[in-house]
Parts: structure tokens; sequence; C-alpha cells
């Protein structure tokens, strides 16, 4: 891979700290598919945002429940993944040890996250941000 450009962990904050997990980090001919880190100033900035409520309002209308709550039944169903996402989800499994019910809550947070972009499918970019998120939880609040 040509890693010329970019610094070691420049395609997120988890990249850093962790090593990519998509592979992509400071390769020059490809982009990462990991969430880039929000600068800390758009972190602290106290202009009028979106409420959990009204969130929580747009998924379950793009839905009609809550993903959180969604059977089982239906994860493949409207988690469906093209072969970059399923690469992804792959690797994030492996990586993190996760057990079946990770796996699903995944998928869960995967479809979220797409819901929230707007996004009709869930992408190899909604699994890796979901992962991260996973991750993290594993890492900091375990």
């Amino acid at each position: 891979m040509g890693r010329s450009s970019g610094s070691p962990g420049s395609c997120c904050v988890s990249c850093y700290l962790h090593g990519c997990p998509c592979g992509f980090s400071g390769d020059s001919t490809r982009e990462g598919r990991c969430t880039p880190a929000v600068p800390f100033k758009e972190l602290r900035d106290d202009t009028a945002t979106e409420s959990s409520a009204e969130i929580r309002a747009r998924v379950e209308r793009a839905r009609g429940f809550y993903n959180s709550r969604m059977p089982t039944r239906l994860i493949r169903k409207h988690c469906a993944l093209d072969a970059a996402g399923e690469r992804t989800l792959e690797m994030a499994v492996r990586r993190l040890s996760l057990s079946a019910r990770a796996h699903d809550r995944i998928l869960k947070v995967s479809r979220t996250i797409a819901d929230l972009d707007e996004s009709a499918g869930v992408s190899a970019k909604h699994i890796a941000e979901a992962a991260q998120y996973r991750s993290l939880d594993q890492n900091y609040w375990t």
C-alpha cells in the first residue's frame, strides 16, 4: 500500500491510538473509511443542535421502530451489507473478538448511523464507525 503521504494514524483518532482498522490511514491512493476526528472547537460549540428526542423521532420515522429494538429476524433485511461492508464487519468481529450478540448490536448501531446519514443502505463507513464506538466501550467504559 502506498502510505507515502499523511501521517501514521491520520485517518482518525482511533487509528492514531490503536492502529487503523480499515488499513488505509496515510494511504495516498485510497481514502480511509474510519470516522475522522471531530475538532475540539466543534465539540465545545454551543450553537443550537438537534436534540436527542428529535434525532430519535427522525430515526423512528425512517424505520418505524427504534433500531435498538429491532427484532433479530429483521436485522439482515434492514442492515444488508455490500461486499465492503461485509469485509469491514468481518474485520471488526475478528479484531474485537465480538460475540454473536455484539455482532448484532454493531449492525443495529450501523443502521442508526446510516439513518442519521440519511443513507438507504448500511455502508462500510457506518460499520467502521459503529465498531469504533464498540471498541471505545470495551477499552474505556468497562
